[in-house]
């Protein structure tokens, strides 16, 4: 018996794994492995970001111009405050990455790439918003020549959108054909 080479329309299977699919799989794998380290690395070693949210928020390392002050934060409560959201966010975002890398290696593309998006929009949201912005225009942390994280933020920012425009690109699955079931 031969087959006609037409799946049979009722039976489900994954779509077969494509370099795009693969690609996305493994750029996912990669900001999820990041951000879980950075998460765990601030939970781990709480002092040492925990004193960079400080100086950003307080703003004691920047030219100091009083039309800016205003806006530092010196309470320690809230600066502790927001590195704790920070990190809160990062083992979130870390999580559905996670997820997403999980989905993309079972092949279940639509999901994979709907968490994924989650994931990575969660990263330049803190990245882009959290710390390029908040924390470089309106903390001048562009002003400190200590506490200027405006570099990686701006790697992580541009890599998680890399990632996610990588993850949308058409024809990141192939359909199955006969020639895949045998």
């Amino acid at each position: 018996m031969t087959t006609t080479g037409t799946p049979h329309p009722t039976r489900t299977s994954p779509p077969t794994r494509t370099a795009l699919t693969l690609a996305a799989t493994l750029l996912t794998a990669t900001l999820a492995l990041y951000t879980a380290l950075v998460a765990l690395g601030n939970i781990t070693d709480f002092d040492s970001n925990q004193q960079f949210v400080r100086h950003v928020l307080a703003m004691d390392t920047t030219f100091k111009d009083d039309d800016l002050m205003w806006r530092a934060i010196t309470s320690k409560g809230l600066q502790d405050t927001a590195y704790v959201a920070i990190i809160a966010w990062e083992t979130l975002a870390a999580l559905v990455l996670v997820a997403g890398t999980w989905l993309w290696v079972r092949r279940d593309v639509e999901r994979a790439r709907r968490v994924s998006t989650y994931g990575l929009l969660m990263l330049m949201l803190l990245f882009g918003a959290g710390f390029i912005a908040i924390g470089g225009e309106w903390f001048a942390m562009w002003q400190s020549e200590d506490w200027n994280g405006l570099d990686a933020a701006t790697r992580v920012f541009l890599l998680s959108g890399v990632v996610l425009l990588v993850i949308h690109l058409p024809g990141a699955t192939a359909p199955r054909t006969a020639d895949d079931e045998s």
